[in-house]
């Protein structure tokens, strides 16, 4: 069986990219990044993509009438090059309902927050404002709504008393880069299993033990 094909969507920097170029230099990664799309012209995430000799292709959203005519173009796009799994990767466009339907649990995205808790924007500045003591990354499938279904994995990051959006942000992106690819992974692996919108995972260990911050 080869490599799962990957197809990643950007509109922007793309250093979730990298993480998912980087994991797929070793040999005994199970996925490969076949495609690389960019609704933007020019933005850094397609340097990355060349630079690793992945194939690119801009199709921007704003010559198409209809949100439904650009996902179709995405859509072929993507079967074009034999993409296995889509993912979203600073993706800044809501995709049609017909779209995610068509890429239904083989589609997933990565988020700034332990979600449910602080979907859409600003999810830093609202994690501090909150007063939470961990914030993290959610790896996920697709859905409609926006940052829904089924969780993959999540990574915790402690909220430290002096920070602020900005360096709260820095630290929970080294974690989506570490939980990105190993969500891929899970899923290459044949180890992911969707039941009703849970995402179960097989040979998962249950950590029992309680985190507290501030520690006792």
């Amino acid at each position: 069986m080869g490599r799962l094909r990957l197809g990643v969507l950007i509109s922007g920097r793309g250093s979730n990219l990298q993480a998912l170029i980087d994991a797929a230099r070793s040999p005994t990664y199970p996925a490969e990044v076949a495609l690389v799309i960019s609704n933007r012209e020019g933005v850094f995430g397609l340097e990355r993509a060349r630079a690793a000799g992945t194939p690119t292709q801009v199709i921007p959203h704003r010559a198409f009438a209809s949100r439904e005519a650009f996902d179709a173009a995405l859509d072929q796009a993507l079967k074009g090059a034999g993409v296995d799994l889509v993912c979203l990767a600073g993706f800044m466009r809501l995709l049609t309902p017909g779209f995610v339907a068509g890429w239904r649990d083989r589609m997933i995205n990565i988020h700034p927050s332990l979600l449910p808790a602080f979907p859409g924007l600003d999810t830093h500045a609202r994690a501090l404002a909150a007063g939470v003591r961990f914030s993290g990354c959610t790896a996920h499938f697709v859905r409609s709504e926006m940052d829904t279904g089924p969780i993959l994995v999540q990574a915790v990051v402690a909220v430290r008393p002096d920070d602020t959006a900005e360096t709260l942000a820095a630290r929970v992106l080294e974690a989506e880069h570490r939980i990105y690819p190993f969500a891929v992974r899970l899923i290459a692996e044949g180890r992911v299993q969707v039941i009703g919108e849970r995402a179960c995972i097989a040979g998962a260990s249950t950590e029992t033990t309680v985190l507290l911050n501030p520690p006792a």
